[in-house]
């Protein structure tokens, strides 16, 4: 009789169990799962060099070799786990796959981002002896906690989609249930493995078993950000409610005026938001922010004559900010484990950290050529690293608007002062506010390095942006 499955796949997330998931997958003879196989920093584990004879370099060059592999494995049935940031390129393959078998392991996303924050505070990401148990206090952060949970909802409705549309199933486990070992002997049923577990490994000890109340300094502000957002258990599977369109709770109204703001990640969100808060004579926390779909409905029959608008920015000095700001930095704001990703791995020549406020021009200048070279090959889908929404093509985060609503109007941070005092008139105001300048991150700005070679080649990277929107040369 034909096996049904050839491999499997656990998708997870940070601080879900996955790893005592795993562990007791293990312990298994017939099973093999191979950690974070496609994590884009490391191959399997922090200190792993390879897996099944594949290598990182292998991989990264043809993650099918390493997926091939662990399929063609004819000692055990060999899978690994996958997170919504791990290579995208390996997504559709397991998807596309109905002999890859899928477990979908999920946790309730506020007990998820407490865990992450605490380990990010003591260093500590697994325990095996309370002895050795570090402790600390989680910080809530509502707007980061928006984003873990907007990234989590996202990726749970793409492979709910999926698998329903390619008519295959799921073995759905949540983080409570990581403690039954009939469950666990259920997993392996699902695999086909015939073998029965007496006992769970008990090795990996919960890290911080105390309630909510006792991890987080901050709870009671915890607490009154998600009285807006936690509207529905969370933990259902297989998706978070409630479900949200794209970046909706990323919209921004005005206080009086009909006015609608749709952010482009990577634009001059700022500066838009201080004026429209200013139209109204208000600071920018009066402003209607973090809204669900229903909430935004309500809103626009609420303000007829409303009209909605965002901004573009030329993607060469979109693309130069985010390099100065997520990948040149060191400090505050930057991605830290990307960066030394794109150091280690693709090789962009950026200064030790710390060190980055004392770069010449010249060095500076090479590494925003590399990371424009990598743009390419990132947002042609030839990297394992996800695709950021600060440097998405701005045609396609316009598009993803599409699913809920369009702006009417669509801007040119060049011309926006203009335009936005027209709209601010068209609003029945008489007078509005100065749009004040754009304020831009690093040490050098992007004329000082700026040149035919940068614009052919930013011309590269964003040509679908160049065609679809008229972009020419930035100056």
């Amino acid at each position: 009789m034909k096996e049904r499955f050839s491999s499997f796949v656990v998708f997870a997330e940070m601080r879900t169990g996955s790893n005592f998931l795993e562990a007791n997958l293990n312990a298994f003879a017939g099973i093999t799962c191979h950690g974070e196989a496609f994590n884009p920093h490391f191959i399997g584990y922090p200190n792993s060099t390879h897996i099944l004879g594949v290598d990182q370099a292998t991989r990264d060059a043809e993650p099918g070799a390493l997926l091939r592999a662990i399929r063609h494995d004819p000692s055990v049935m060999g899978g690994f786990r996958y997170f919504h940031d791990h290579d995208p390129r390996v997504l559709d393959m397991v998807l596309d796959d109905p002999a890859c078998a899928k477990i979908v392991l999920t946790r309730n996303p506020v007990e998820s981002y407490i865990s992450w924050k605490i380990a990010q505070a003591t260093g500590q990401w697994k325990l095996t002896d309370i002895k050795a148990r570090k402790a600390a206090q989680a910080v809530f952060d509502p707007a980061e906690f928006e984003a873990h949970l907007e990234a989590l909802q996202s990726f749970q409705i793409k492979l709910l989609n999926r698998l329903q549309t390619s008519g295959q199933t799921a073995f759905y486990v949540a983080y409570e249930d990581l403690q039954s070992v009939d469950v666990m002997n259920g997993i392996a049923a699902f695999l086909g493995v015939p073998e029965m577990l007496e006992e769970l490994d008990k090795s990996l000890k919960k890290q911080n078993p105390s309630p909510l109340s006792e991890k987080v300094k901050n709870y009671a502000q915890m607490e009154l950000a998600l009285g807006r957002i936690d509207r529905f258990d969370l933990t259902r599977t297989p998706n978070f409610e409630p479900r949200r369109g794209p970046n909706v709770p990323g919209y921004v109204t005005g206080i009086s005026a009909p006015l609608l703001f749709m952010p482009m990640a990577g634009g001059p969100q700022q500066e838009v938001n201080r004026w429209l808060a200013a139209l109204d004579g208000e600071k920018q926390n009066a402003l209607g922010k973090k809204m669900s779909q229903k909430e935004l409905r309500q809103w626009k029959r609420s303000k007829p004559g409303h009209r909605s608008f965002t901004v573009l920015r030329h993607p060469i000095l979109r693309a130069h900010n985010v390099f100065c700001h997520r990948i040149m930095n060191s400090d505050k704001g930057s991605y830290l484990q990307l960066r030394r990703t794109l150091m280690r791995r693709y090789k962009l020549p950026l200064p030790e950290e710390g060190q980055e406020g004392g770069i010449d021009l010249a060095t500076h200048r090479a590494a925003f050529k590399a990371f424009l070279v990598f743009l390419k090959g990132n947002l042609a889908g030839q990297t394992s690293i996800r695709i950021d929404s600060e440097w998405a093509s701005q045609s396609e985060i316009v598009g993803g608007f599409g699913e809920f609503t369009l702006p009417d109007m669509i801007l040119r941070e060049e011309t926006m002062a203009g335009a936005l005092n027209e709209l601010a008139a068209d609003a029945g105001y008489d007078s509005a506010p100065r749009v004040e300048l754009p304020s831009f991150h690093g040490t050098h700005l992007l004329e000082d390095v700026y040149d035919d070679e940068i614009e052919a080649l930013g011309a590269e990277v964003y040509q679908r942006d160049y065609m679809m929107f008229g972009f020419g040369r930035w100056r």
